[in-house]
């Protein structure tokens, strides 16, 4: 018989076995996937900024904020399409839906995810709304990482880690900041620091900004220079409180989030929300410019002090020379910029919060400090620019809830560790005070309701990533309430190799359980028998298990507190099958060998 011929990838894999070890293999994969995520950065913003230059040049030009009313409905109108008819598959919000892939789909991201945010948020950003692009970076290089450990048919634990890798490489290409692109992806997705994780976080990183600096040569979003004196000790009790400022400030910021975004949930027509959320967004860049778009001048205009400009573009002509309309101009900036932002995710926009996130931080910052230099309550002078700066940390950590990304991204950004004790000030005590409000940060808040998300515990990871499908038993006879017993013995008890009997009703609705146990002394004798039907021995279970809403942690759970060896699976209220103690603490075990291999 002929040998069937060997295909290019098997003879690339089989090689590959011959050749490279395995932890050689994941750190070629590992600067494949940061050079894929460094290109994904510079392409998403190129494409947006190619899209303002147009939106805003010479064939627009004196009539550009005029046309601020329209340019957003337009861009979501764009996205809408893109998607309906280009993309045909819903694109998730970049880092939720890779937690969500994480968790409960092994890490596998469809290919369409690798090039939808390509597209789609560059419009969405370009034309507006305001949004940031980190968080459609960061998808679309976790999209690249999945799918290039599928192509060589890698393990659940692989892909994690390039997923992690790819993520850590395209925050590191947006900012040029290696070691907050790797804290990034080690506080947001969950990855254990060990030293066989922590190489190909490196690996990623380096490549990452290697073509960063290729394609962009200098050109860095935020960076900037610290004013000499960066910390005093007498700034010590001001920093603890900015770090309470900014710990109420993003509580507000992730409630408003997510009450606007139940708001344009309750709008099933698409096109009903794109209506409704382009006409919002259309009026609040055109009566306050500012919020057009990421924010990234702005930050670095407060950042650097030079908030005459800011102040200047809106509708309402604030003058610069009186300071109590400049801090209510500021102030209503910051409450403005996250309504914005929540209104462009719920009109269809495909974005992230990152850019918001520091657009509020630093103005927050600027405007504690200009208040207590204004006020006069202290003779003591405030830096705005340092407090700007530390602003940002202190909303990143208790918005993300990611304290040691916020503390070195910001130093990294202003090339010196000057200010590294202010930051560990602030985003410890803004991030202590949110996270007590809010357990899980912006992105994991829906997974963490839901059970499914990875957190940092390893007992609770491996339940999370267990496929219940898996466990569930179909091989038990149910039977009907109404069933003789001397019938249900001879036809179902003779054939079956359980002591457990589901009862359901005729429509599958589920009754009851039955035992073995319970008719064993009359189950020889047919005259007592034929006496007696299955709903004579009808009985509650121990716990029920709800397919559509038990995560593994509480199918594990109810098991430790009812004492059972069997329990019932329920799906819609019909019966679906029984979950058995062995055979889940049996999968538990299999997952964390896989996990920790």
């Amino acid at each position: 018989m002929p040998k069937k011929p060997v295909g290019k990838l098997a003879k690339i894999l089989i090689w590959r076995y011959k050749y490279i070890s395995n932890k050689q293999f994941i750190y070629i994969l590992s600067a494949v996937v940061g050079l894929l995520s460094g290109l994904g950065a510079v392409i998403l913003k190129n494409l947006t900024h190619f899209i303002q230059s147009l939106l805003g040049g010479k064939y627009i030009g004196e009539y550009h904020r005029l046309f601020y009313f329209i340019f957003p409905i337009i861009g979501f109108f764009l996205v809408a399409l893109i998607i309906k008819y280009v993309i045909k598959q819903k694109i998730g919000h970049g880092i939720p839906s890779t937690l969500y892939a994480i968790s409960k789909l092994k890490s596998i991201l469809p290919p369409h995810q690798m090039w939808g945010s390509l597209i789609t948020a560059p419009l969405t950003v370009g034309f507006g709304g305001s949004v940031g692009l980190e968080g459609p970076t960061v998808a679309t290089g976790a999209a690249l990482g999945s799918n290039v450990a599928r192509f060589f048919h890698l393990n659940q634990t692989t892909r994690n880690l390039l997923v992690g890798a790819a993520a850590a490489g395209a925050m590191s290409s947006i900012f040029k900041a290696p070691i907050a692109g790797i804290l990034f992806a080690i506080e947001i997705f969950s990855l254990d620091l060990t030293l066989a994780s922590m190489v190909p976080l490196l690996i990623a990183s380096i490549i990452a900004i290697f073509t960063s600096y290729f394609f962009l040569g200098e050109e860095i979003l935020l960076r900037f220079p610290i004013e000499s004196g960066a910390f005093n000790f007498y700034d010590v009790l001001f920093y603890v409180l900015l770090g309470v400022t900014s710990a109420a400030i993003s509580i507000y910021f992730s409630k408003t989030y997510f009450g606007i975004s139940n708001f344009f949930k309750k709008y099933s027509n698409p096109y009903k929300r794109l209506i409704i959320g382009g006409l919002l967004i259309g009026l609040l860049v055109y009566l306050v410019p500012p919020l057009f778009g990421e924010g990234y001048e702005t930050i670095n205009l407060v950042s650097k002090g030079n908030i005459e400009k800011v102040i200047s573009a809106n509708y309402f002509g604030i003058l610069t020379d009186n300071s109590w309309l400049i801090i209510a101009f500021l102030v209503g900036l910051i409450a403005l910029k996250v309504v914005a932002m929540s209104i462009t995710f719920g009109a269809g926009g495909i974005g992230g919060v990152f850019a918001p996130t520091l657009f509020t931080g630093s103005i927050t910052g600027f405007v504690f400090a200009y208040i207590m230099n204004t006020t006069n309550f202290f003779s003591h002078h405030l830096s705005t620019t340092n407090f700007a700066l530390v602003g940002m940390a202190g909303l990143m950590a208790g918005i993300l809830q990611a304290p040691l990304t916020a503390i070195f991204l910001i130093a990294e950004i202003t090339n010196g560790y000057e200010l590294f004790i202010p930051l560990m000030i602030t985003a410890s005590i803004s991030f202590s005070i949110a996270h007590h409000y809010l357990p899980f940060n912006i992105y994991a808040t829906e997974l963490a309701q839901k059970g499914e998300l990875l957190t940092h515990n390893k007992d609770e990871n491996v339940m999370i990533l267990m496929d219940i499908d898996k466990i569930i038993e179909t091989n038990f006879i149910p039977v009907l309430p109404d069933m003789k017993l001397n019938k249900m013995l001879k036809n179902v008890v003779t054939k079956s190799t359980r002591n457990i009997f589901p009862i359901i009703s005729e429509n599958d609705d589920f009754m009851g359980i039955m035992l073995l146990d319970d008719i064993r002394e009359i189950m020889f004798d047919k005259k007592t028998c034929k006496k007696f039907i299955v709903e004579d021995f009808l009985q509650n279970p121990p716990e029920i298990i709800n397919y559509n809403i038990d995560s593994t942690q509480n199918v594990m759970e109810k098991f430790k507190t009812s004492g059972a060896w069997n329990l019932p699976v329920i799906k819609d209220g019909k019966y679906y099958g029984f979950i058995s103690k062995s055979k889940l603490l049996t999968a538990y075990r299999r997952k964390l060998v896989e996990v920790t291999s």
